[in-house]
Order: structure tokens, then C-alpha cells, then sequence
């Protein structure tokens, strides 16, 4: 069935994260002078920081993590998503520290719970984009 919901806005600054989602590859934005993973890509907060992302760079992941809070969304926000209702949307911590907002599948909506172990999902909308769903770790 073809993707009749919007895409996701893309800019330069977040353009390698979705490059990624395509080859499968979950990544986040990670300081070179020391570790810090961020989600979205933003400046360190450790130490100064080099201009334009100097000391920041696109790093693979785990794409792992525990579900930190969650909703059930009942009514769709657009028309493309109403036949998608009642679906849990959630903030992960990612195993790297960084939470990150996302759709969980592969469970039915009431197995949905806090703590719950879960990992990256591909979901291939296009040619061009990959969505990165979350689905519980079994």
C-alpha cells in the first residue's frame, strides 16, 4: 500500500540520520572530544564546543533502549493516520542516554508498559525514507 501520510521534513543537519534509516543503521550525533550521545543533533554540553558541529559526528548506535513514558493516541491528528488509531507513541531512552520520540509496533497496544525493553524497527515507507519505529525486544 502505498505511504499516503506526510514525510518527514529533512534538512542538512539531520539530512545523515535519515541516509542512515535507509541502510538500517540507527545513528545518533556523539562528541569526539568526549562520548556524549545526543539526540537531535546538538552542541555539547560538557565543555566549549568548535564551531558548525566541529567536535560532533554521526555515530552508529545500538537502536536500543527502554520505553521511558508512553501515550495511546485514539483519535488521528491527520486523516492519513486514521486508520492507524489506537496506536502507543512513546520516549525511549536510548541504552546511549538520549530519549527519542517514536511509534511502538509489533505488540498490541495493551502489552505497552514503562521499563519495557525494546529496539529499532526499519519501516520502509519508500523508496527514499525509512521510519525508525520501536518494537519490544522478545
Amino acid at each position: 500500500m502505498a505511504w499516503n501520510k506526510p514525510f518527514p521534513n529533512v534538512d542538512e543537519d539531520i539530512a545523515p540520520f535519515w541516509t542512515a534509516l535507509k541502510r538500517h543503521e540507527f545513528m545518533l550525533f556523539r562528541c569526539k572530544k568526549c562520548g556524549a550521545w545526543y539526540w537531535p543533533a546538538a552542541f555539547c554540553r560538557f565543555h566549549d564546543n568548535e564551531p558548525l558541529f566541529g567536535d560532533l559526528a554521526w555515530t552508529s548506535a545500538s537502536g536500543r533502549g527502554r520505553i521511558f513514558a508512553f501515550n495511546i493516541h485514539h483519535r488521528a491528528f491527520l486523516p492519513g493516520f486514521a486508520e492507524d488509531v489506537p496506536y502507543p507513541y512513546a520516549l525511549i531512552e536510548l541504552d546511549e542516554g538520549p530519549m527519542f520520540g517514536t511509534r511502538i509496533v509489533g505488540c498490541a497496544v495493551d502489552e505497552v508498559s514503562v521499563g519495557m525493553a525494546v529496539q529499532v524497527h526499519y519501516h520502509d515507507i519508500s523508496d527514499d525514507f525509512t521510519l525508525p519505529y520501536f518494537q519490544p525486544i522478545r
